[in-house]
């Protein structure tokens, strides 16, 4: 911490009865955050389907749609780190029930809104509820759970996510077919009614007695410098890539992010403590996260799109071979927290890195022909090794932190998520429309192979940043004011 720093305040918490299990005393609110996980990886990624169909009842083309896309993981990314100050200011049960009615109240207003501005508009509200949704969610857990169950219960979450991720293409498929693209948004109003009263029945209440000042102007400073490189990214991925810009959004967000740090460094709480970072697991964390995302992320659209413009599937059966890879990633992590506590978090990242970079480039041999029962052998191994790959990252950021610092890791660790995720789909995309050479299956085909080939190379990258944990753990280090 700088060394203006005071001590935060007490945290206020009930106390913990003695001999019970935290998994068993805090059953209803594992269900709770894993409820709103779910409903957050829902909508996420049901709307990608209805996009056609929106476009053609609110009178737009599908292009047009993208700023309806992408304000909702602009207001994430932007809006996640000031969830720390408001849980300290608020209290954990306030700040999360608000979240999950104002994410209620803008799905309301996107299944009824008229014309793209109301939609975007509406998009953006549901950004401000949901930024608040896994931060939250996984400040409380951390709070809540024993340290030896906390991967144990993250795989559980992390596994009602990942439903919701691929139940949504298949979801939103269906609503739209056989009735409105507006129960896509609707379907969210009576989930977040029964997320309310869960709510108010399990979450428990943290906060701080005298919250600590906002730091408005980082937060403005961050939320810029966020939004700039999202805009660079969603610019690299457009049909028609405007260079010039991308270079002006990513010199300029540089620059403002060279006066966050040292803003950041002059303020006692700053809305995203980059002193967490002397801490190797967190960094590690981070970086890892972002050089595995940036090669993976992309995977599901590429896929998707190899499977109906390469191979010639229908939508629907494209759809449905994401099934293996959420059957793969939900089996494996069962088994993340004996394998961590075998191999360490060193060794299986390292490992489990390499293996997921392999399958990637494995991709590249399937082409129209390919039988689909070994695609889908493919995919369910691909997620399997890549749902250990997650589970295992998202949790080496609290591996080495006092319990004073756990929200803002959640909060440094929810952004970069989102960051990272928005740049590795620009780069798949970026890869795809560079390496493509023609409108033909064949050249589809051609291109997704050699795409993948890049991917797995950047994705095996990771492995040398997560070579710099300790051999045995991560040193623990204490953060002090």
């Amino acid at each position: 911490m700088p060394n203006d720093a005071v001590t935060p305040a007490p945290l206020l918490h009930a106390g913990e009865p003695v001999g019970e299990s935290s998994r068993e005393r805090f059953r209803g609110l594992i269900w709770l955050v894993a409820a709103a996980f779910f409903m957050q990886a829902l909508d996420s990624t049901i709307v990608n389907t209805a996009v056609p169909a929106m476009a053609n009842a609110l009178g737009v083309t599908p292009l047009g749609m993208r700023s309806a896309l992408t304000s909702y993981v602009l207001t994430l990314a932007i809006l996640i780190p000031a969830s720390p100050w408001l849980c300290d200011r608020f209290g954990t049960r306030k700040v999360f029930g608000a979240a999950i009615a104002v994410f209620g109240v803008g799905s309301l207003f996107c299944g009824v809104a008229q014309t793209l501005p109301q939609l975007v508009a509406a998009r953006v509200m549901q950004g401000v509820g949901g930024a608040a949704l896994m931060p939250v969610g996984r400040y409380v857990l951390v709070r809540s759970i024993a340290k030896h169950e906390f991967v144990a219960v993250m795989s559980t979450v992390a596994t009602f996510g990942l439903l919701g991720s691929v139940l949504g293409p298949l979801l939103g498929g269906a609503l739209v077919e056989f009735t409105s693209w507006r129960l896509i948004f609707l379907i969210n109003v009576p989930v977040g009614i029964c997320g309310l009263w869960m709510n108010k029945q399990d979450m428990p209440e943290y906060r701080m007695h005298h919250a600590n000042r906002f730091d408005l102007l980082g937060f403005l400073l961050f939320a810029a410098a966020s939004a700039l490189l999202l805009t660079a990214s969603e610019l690299v991925g457009a049909a028609h890539v405007a260079w010039a810009r991308i270079v002006e959004c990513t010199a300029l967000a540089l620059l403002i992010g060279v006066i966050y740090v040292w803003h950041s460094r002059r303020t006692a709480f700053p809305v995203a403590d980059l002193s967490l970072l002397k801490v190797r697991s967190v960094w590690v964390a981070l970086a890892g996260n972002l050089f595995t995302r940036l090669g993976i992320s992309g995977m599901f659209l590429l896929l998707v799109l190899f499977l109906q413009v390469g191979c010639g599937w229908s939508a629907l059966m494209a759809g449905l071979m994401m099934v293996p890879q959420a059957l793969g990633s939900i089996s494996a992590k069962w088994i993340v927290n004996r394998a961590l506590a075998r191999l360490g978090y060193r060794r299986l990242l390292i490992g489990n890195t390499l293996i997921v970079a392999v399958l990637l480039a494995s991709f590249a041999t399937f082409g129209r022909d390919t039988p689909g029962w070994l695609i889908a052998v493919m995919v369910f191994l691909y997620g399997s090794f890549g749902g250990l790959q997650y589970t295992a990252m998202n949790t080496l950021i609290y591996h080495d932190l006092d319990i004073e610092h756990a929200s803002m890791a959640s909060s440094m660790a929810s952004t970069a998520q989102y960051l990272s995720m928005s740049f590795g789909i620009a780069l798949a995309t970026l890869l795809m429309e560079s390496l493509l050479q023609g409108h033909a299956h064949s050249d589809y085909v051609a291109a997704f192979r050699w795409t993948v080939l890049i991917l797995a190379v950047v994705t095996a990258s990771a492995s040398r940043v997560f070579s710099r944990l300790r051999v045995d753990r991560p040193a623990r280090r204490e953060l002090s004011a």
